[in-house]
């Protein structure tokens, strides 16, 4: 197995995010661990002391938007913040929060909108969908509860607009703890309604 050294080994690491983060940004990728993979294949090499983390995979994604997207990514993030807020106010008596890049400001023009809402009652949120005539589909979504603890959660998908909205639904005591992200391990960033409100009228 090769081993990198040093510098040698540093150089490496950055140009795998940089070619992570350009595959996430061309090719609408969102899965930092699948973008890490074929950055890893296209350069020949599987060492893991080299692969970037998610977190330097992120610095890179915001430097490439800066450098290549300018003069688009502002309006990029500003329209699924719209289509977030859009999804949010349908389902607001579920306590909805966005999170994810979207949030973050590092959406693609195909990052879909990733929701949080709340609920003792997951099959509250598709009523509420069937009532309005919305097409969705119930699916499962595994996040990180703790370092070492893993669950799966029911998850709802639906369309507004040409945009695609992943609501995973919690229960109402899920508010008190966001899951970990898979960035930095840290509680994932959660923005309300208003919250959301006030970025908008910033960009």
């Amino acid at each position: 197995m090769t081993r990198y050294a040093g510098g040698r080994g540093d150089a490496l690491r950055r140009t795998l995010a940089v070619e992570a983060a350009r595959l996430m940004a061309e090719h609408g990728i969102d899965d930092f661990g699948f973008a890490k993979r074929k950055a890893a294949e296209r350069f020949g090499t599987f060492e893991g002391a080299v692969l970037p983390s998610n977190a330097e995979i992120e610095v890179a994604l915001r430097e490439y938007q800066r450098l290549f997207e300018a003069d688009t990514h502002g309006d990029t993030v500003r329209s699924l913040r719209q289509t977030a807020l859009v999804a949010m106010e349908m389902l607001q008596d579920f306590t909805p929060r966005l999170v994810g890049p979207v949030l973050a400001g590092t959406a693609t023009r195909n990052t879909e909108v990733q929701l949080h809402v709340f609920s003792e009652r997951p099959e509250a949120l598709t009523i509420r969908l069937m009532d309005t005539a919305v097409p969705h589909e119930l699916v499962e979504r595994r996040v990180k509860l703790r370092a070492d603890a893993w669950a799966l959660t029911p998850a709802v998908r639906f369309g507004v607009a040409t945009v695609t909205v992943d609501a995973l639904v919690f229960p109402l005591d899920g508010l008190r703890q966001a899951p970990l992200s898979a960035t930095d391990g840290r509680p994932l960033r959660r923005a309300t309604i208003d919250e959301l409100r006030v970025l908008l009228s910033a960009q």
